[in-house]
């Protein structure tokens, strides 16, 4: 019953451990930033200090044993095993203020070199995060000792050590994911491990005052000496049986980070898709190990064998990966875009993967026990040989996260890196074949080795086509989804201009029509679009300008990604901007840069132009001097990685390197996301800058402005004057803007209007990430997120007093042109409750006006107007203009219809051109019944009092 509990808490033990790999990289990206280096970095401290541990602490058995044979007592190793555990679960509980000091070291150090700084913090990462990586390398060697009761049950006893644990690492791999994080934050997460640690120290102390059976010293003799066991140097092959478990280990972790990016190009590089797949990998080699400790004998040749099944199904394995995104169409495309659907696609998935990895990485998973049980007899020392295993295994994990995850790709895609992995296990296997099977070498190297290699090296490359098709956004199935992959990919296929897989980031360009004036050239990242020359132009184009007529000067500018690098095109291509500053954080997003260098304003000719191969966050704490405009252009916030540049210590530091008179801007969307992760986005906004303002750029484009003087935000005479320059001028007419009336168009939320509404809630931090979790499953619903109500009559009064609009033509009526040319720039980019609100306010306002009814004609024959302007629907937004109209008696009006027409007064208000509120309250006050009142009091929650009235 104890060994069960024993085995129980190292389930606990492996749990906290992933959960603290995850928690710390979260952590440490504030100091490291959360680049290819840094994640690397972070990965290479943990599994260094795991390897050390393994080997330390093998080697402190063998010195406790020694030491307690000397003695003549019970080496009480669970008692130091506790004291372990116990260290890491006090550490943990102080991880937090330990990381505060750290960072406050770190921003204390005098500037240095990018390079050098970047280094200064890494050792201060390592600082933090090898003690207690070291300490958990204690628990296999530890634990396999304490449990045998002899070498015969040696083998069994190591593997269920090793497969409970690791069970725990898929648990803590889920859990970390899916719960834990965005629940609790950083901070509460270790605290909660800590406790758990020192609970499972409380039990071992316990199980070893209970007088647990630990070997003794006369035991521990025995485990090291009998049946003639030698030193480890002195054992034929040994070296190379090392070799094998760190060749396994570079491999196996190098496929891992292979897979983690091909489930990203297949299900979307989100926090859920990572999660699942390092936690399928865990369960695997769990599972692996744990079928080993049921083998009732273990020969050499099963060894060998096993090995050569892990090379043949890695290699079928290979063959499965480029179709990827179509399998995982086809799961997505059995579900309905529903909150409830959400889980089940994941589980499905989740078991898709199993099934697909359960073989060769269980496999891999059975070697260390396999190769242990080989060695336990021959070198007996039970806790050496296990952390001389694990140790060299780790060394090799190690090795494949630096190389394997990071320097190769940057010379090589991701098929060719997974090829040297494939190498590496043939060689794995080749050796094993020599060593255990006494086959000569040369045989060997000429009848197996050299086939296997030349065979790996043939196999075909992964086509672009399909990896990177970014099918994860296809939500339902089309008339070849369940038809075969071939006809599948042949019906879909386009044009791949350029594919390079760098170590962040796969990026793809595709040359798709052009339009005339420039080509349609396309970027994707990662499988998903990021940028076209010709559709997305004016959201990359307007995320620069807009800013540009704000700002009280335009002479240094920060872009935040480059992208299709119009952004920094536009602004070089100002006569007063004399310097541009791009951080980008994938090498290979710049590599495929002079694509778009025919329709981006040439932006790598400008000597303007300074890019900073580099993550954002760091790039921008670290960077000299102040910014006239600040431009965040990420990726969407469900990708692993992007929530940080939507964090309030973000938007801080931001802030803080602006002008006076400077202007940040963020790129959002409203498509595939939902109300609270808007308000979510809008709320940590807020919390960092007094004056705000929303301008859209497309459909469900916006860009975010934070406004450091308001008083220059507001003045409309700056902005004609500089609109007026021909720079401005050539700038907006590339987007079809040909006036400043166009331009302020495009306004939203003027400025003041959400300072003015209270939002309440939390706030994105990086010590409590909340965003990437939410827009993940917000992504999956595929819905169209929208913000909060600004019907209020707060809301009303500043959005009247601060809209640029209005205070263009210096009055709260709008004359009838500026409200066509609004109505028009709102309808040609199908933003239809915007486009109907600006019509009906012009027909309120101008019934009988014969430009009226010719512009409504024009609109409802475009055939890029793709919104419904019917009279009827028009003329019943035109009444909410009119407060004054009375309906003739109460009980006119059924709770239906009364509800209909508050979801349509609600869907198309318009801050811009406002409905009458007066209205609103006559259409309640004409449902009279004690369901109309308890409803009327539902949506007042909402809209605030309805007798409460702002003029029009």
């Amino acid at each position: 019953m104890r060994i069960f509990i024993a085995l129980a808490l190292t389930v606990l033990t492996g749990f906290t451990g992933l959960v603290y790999e995850v928690t710390w990289q979260k952590y440490l990206a504030t100091l490291l930033g959360s680049h290819s280096e840094a994640t690397a970095a972070v990965l290479a401290i943990f599994l260094g200090g795991l390897s050390a541990g393994y080997s330390l602490f093998g080697r402190a058995t063998r010195w406790l044993i020694a030491r307690a044979r000397r003695q003549g007592k019970p080496p009480r190793l669970l008692s130091f095993y506790a004291v372990i555990e116990g260290t890491i679960g006090l550490y943990a509980l102080a991880f937090p203020m330990l990381f505060s000091a750290i960072q406050a070291l770190s921003l204390q150090l005098p500037a240095v070199q990018p390079g050098t700084g970047f280094l200064v913090d890494v050792l201060l990462s390592a600082a933090l995060i090898a003690p207690p990586s070291i300490l958990m390398g204690g628990t296999i060697p530890i634990l396999t000792l304490v449990l045998s009761e002899s070498l015969d049950t040696a083998t069994r006893v190591h593997a269920w050590v090793y497969g409970f644990n690791t069970i725990g690492a898929f648990l803590g791999a889920l859990l970390a994911g899916f719960f834990l994080i965005p629940e609790l934050g950083l901070d509460n997460v270790s605290r909660s491990m800590g406790f758990i640690n020192l609970f499972a120290a409380f039990v071992f102390l316990l199980l070893d005052r209970a007088n647990f059976r630990s070997p003794t010293a006369g035991d521990a003799a025995n485990f090291q000496d009998s049946d003639g066991a030698t030193s480890s140097a002195r054992v034929p092959g040994y070296a190379g049986l090392i070799a094998v478990a760190a060749l396994s280990g570079f491999a196996m972790m190098t496929i891992q980070t292979i897979l983690n990016r091909v489930g990203g190009l297949a299900l979307g590089a989100s926090v859920f898709t990572f999660a699942m797949v390092v936690a399928v990998f865990v369960l695997s080699i769990a599972v692996g190990s744990l079928v080993v400790s049921f083998l009732p004998r273990i020969s050499s040749r099963m060894i060998v064998i096993s090995q050569w099944l892990l090379v043949l199904f890695v290699v079928l394995l290979y063959g499965l990966i480029p179709n990827a995104p179509y399998y995982a169409h086809g799961v997505r495309s059995l579900f309905q875009p529903t909150e409830a659907a959400f889980y089940s696609f994941q589980f499905l998935i989740f078991l898709g993967l199993l099934a697909a990895l359960i073989v060769p990485i269980g496999l891999s998973g059975a070697l260390l026990p396999l190769l242990f049980h080989h060695l336990r007899k021959t070198v007996g020392e039970l806790g050496t040989t296990a952390g001389s295993l694990y140790s060299w295994n780790t060394a090799g994990s190690l090795l494949g996260a630096l190389l394997g995850g990071y320097v190769l790709l940057f010379f090589f895609d991701l098929h060719v890196v997974f090829r040297v992995a494939l190498g590496a296990l043939v060689l794995c296997a080749g050796i094993l074949t020599v060593l255990l099977l006494r086959v000569s070498p040369l045989a060997a190297l000429l009848l197996v080795l050299v086939p296997a290699v030349a065979g790996i090296w043939v196999l075909p490359e992964w086509d672009p086509e399909r990896l990177d098709s970014g099918l994860f956004r296809s939500r339902e199935a089309t008339a070849l989804t369940y038809g075969g992959a071939d006809s599948f990919f042949e019906s879909r296929k386009r044009r791949v201009i350029f594919h390079r897989d760098g170590p962040s980031t796969t990026a793809t360009v595709r040359k798709g029509r052009k339009d005339d004036e420039r080509p349609g050239f396309s970027l994707s990242t990662n499988g998903k679009p990021d940028g076209n020359l010709i559709g997305d132009y004016p959201t990359m184009a307007l995320a620069a300008l807009i800013p540009a007529l704000l700002a009280e000067e335009n002479r240094r500018s920060f872009v935040i990604g480059y992208g299709t690098g119009v952004t920094a095109g536009e602004l070089a291509a100002l006569s007063d901007m004399q310097e541009v500053h791009v951080a980008e954080i994938s090498q290979a997003v710049l590599d495929a840069a002079p694509y778009f260098e025919v329709g981006n304003q040439a932006p790598l000719a400008s000597p303007k132009v300074i890019l900073h191969r580099s993550d954002a966050y760091r790039s921008l704490l670290r960077a000299d001097g102040l910014y006239d405009i600040i431009v965040s252009e990420p990726s969407n916030p469900w990708v692993s990685g992007v929530e940080m540049l939507f964090s309030h210590e973000f938007l801080q530091a931001a802030r803080d390197k602006l002008t006076p008179g400077g202007v940040y801007a963020q790129w959002f969307h409203l498509y595939e996301i939902d109300d609270q992760a808007v308000e979510l986005v809008l709320r940590t906004y807020l919390s960092v800058f007094d004056q705000v303002s929303l301008w859209f750029t497309m459909q469900s484009d916006l860009v975010i402005m934070g406004i450091q003087d308001p008083e220059r935000a507001l003045d409309v005479k700056a902005m004609r004057a500089r609109f007026e320059r021909p720079d401005f001028q050539a700038a907006f007419e590339r987007v079809n803007i040909d006036s400043l009336v166009a331009a302020f168009s495009h306004e939203v939320v003027p400025l003041g209007v959400l300072n003015a509404l209270d939002l309440q809630g939390p706030i994105q931090t990086l010590r409590h990430p909340r965003l990437s979790h939410l827009a993940a499953q917000a992504f999956f619903r595929g819905k169209r997120g929208k913000l909060p109500e600004l019907v209020r009559p707060e809301s009303v009064r500043v959005g009247r007093k601060n809209s640029l609009l209005h205070r263009l033509v210096e009055g709260e009526t709008l004359p009838p042109v500026v409200l066509g040319v609004a109505a028009s720039e709102n309808c040609r980019f199908d933003r239809g409750g915007a486009c109907a609100a600006f019509i009906a306010r012009w027909m309120h306002d101008h019934p009988f006006s014969e430009r009226t009814a010719i512009v409504l004609s024009k609109l409802r024959n475009n055939p890029n107007v793709r919104l419904e302007l019917r009279g009827d629907f028009i003329e019943s937004l035109a009444v909410f203009y009119d407060g004054e109209k009375k309906r003739r008696r109460k009980g006119s009006l059924s709770l239906v219809t009364t509800l209909n027409k508050t979801r349509r007064y609600l869907k198309n208000f318009n801050l811009i051109v406002p409905f009458d509120r007066r209205a609103l309250e006559n259409i309640w006050r004409a449902c009279d019944t004690p369901a109309c009142e308890e409803a009327r009091h539902t949506v007042e929650e909402t809209v605030g009092p309805l007798n409460i009235y702002s003029s029009p």
